[in-house]
């Protein structure tokens, strides 16, 4: 028997929550599935004994979780990847603060670590900033070309930055 895609399986884990959280019995996928949508999942390439095979196994899953169980997954949080990647546009502000005792920048390659848990490094070697607080709120906003600064607020400068982490 061929093996089933990972794609398809996660296809399959995405329909459960939709029809098996209410259910008393098991369905097969044919009895849950229109035969567009069996057929946009390229079910109706498996053979009868493939597709058996496969409904015995999301069978044996909603016995081991429970359909409640399955249904009662947490949501997948999108990740943060603004200043990670390359954008062509412009990126929404990153508003977070600084944990702890901040004493400012001086030149390029001072790494902070940010409460969001994101690390930049500073990348400009002409902006200085001397401060000594606690737990500022700060700014990190995009520029052109993939550049982003960071400001602290009540401060009025800013440095270049690239994203770490």
């Amino acid at each position: 028997m061929r093996s089933i895609p990972r794609a398809l399986l996660a296809f399959f884990f995405l329909l459960l929550p939709l029809g098996l959280a209410h259910a008393q019995e098991f369905s097969s996928l044919e009895e849950r599935m229109s035969g567009s949508e069996f057929r946009a999942a390229g079910l109706e390439k498996l053979s009868a004994e493939e597709l058996e095979a496969l409904n015995r196994w999301l069978r044996t899953q909603m016995g081991a979780h429970g359909a409640a169980g399955v249904a009662a997954a947490a949501p997948v949080e999108p990740v943060d990847t603004r200043g990670l990647r390359q954008g062509t546009g412009f990126d929404e502000d990153i508003i977070t603060s600084i944990p702890g005792n901040f004493r400012g920048w001086s030149g390029r390659g001072q790494r902070i670590r940010f409460a969001n848990g994101q690390v930049w490094e500073t990348v400009d070697s002409t902006s200085r900033l001397t401060i000594n607080v606690e737990d500022p709120a700060v700014r990190i906003h995009s520029g052109m070309l993939g550049a982003w600064y960071l400001s602290v607020d009540g401060y009025n400068t800013r440095v270049r930055v690239r994203r770490i982490q």
